[in-house]
């Protein structure tokens, strides 16, 4: 196994490898090529369609990870980066709310919209916003 491994590892020596657009581009041709399946693959035009894209993205990627032109590799993940940033950090906040929803009740300001975590269990409680002082009544 460790032959395999040094082997793999000294014909990626010079070359791109797995970076996040790789990744991004890896889950939409995984979406296309089951998203065809769903509609009855080559069955019908609009499938065939679909999974032809997916395929298309699936060889592209390995021609990103197995390619020597690393600086051109990396501005075009420094771009998909940025163009992913807003959606990534949204998906990040949520996910952080979605674990703290077990010890804390997360609620919004009613006059500024402000986001404020209470701990579970404390009864009914007036709330004092950090950012806007407006006061309001909640049960937690």
């Amino acid at each position: 196994m460790d032959n395999f491994r040094d082997r793999l590892n000294r014909f990626m020596q010079g070359r791109y490898g797995v970076d996040d657009f790789a990744r991004g581009t890896f889950i939409a041709a995984l979406a296309l090529i089951i998203i065809s399946t769903l509609m009855g693959g080559s069955r019908s035009r609009l499938g065939s369609l679909i999974e032809a894209l997916g395929l298309i993205a699936l060889v592209y990627n390995c021609y990103r990870i197995f390619s020597r032109d690393i600086s051109k590799r990396y501005e075009e993940n420094r771009a998909y980066l940025e163009k992913t940033a807003s959606l990534r950090s949204w998906w990040s906040r949520e996910k952080n709310i979605m674990k703290q929803r077990k010890d804390y009740h997360i609620y919004s300001c009613p006059g500024c919209g402000q986001k404020i975590r209470i701990p579970r269990g404390k009864g009914r409680i007036e709330i004092s916003c950090p950012k806007c002082h407006n006061k309001f009544i909640k049960n937690s």
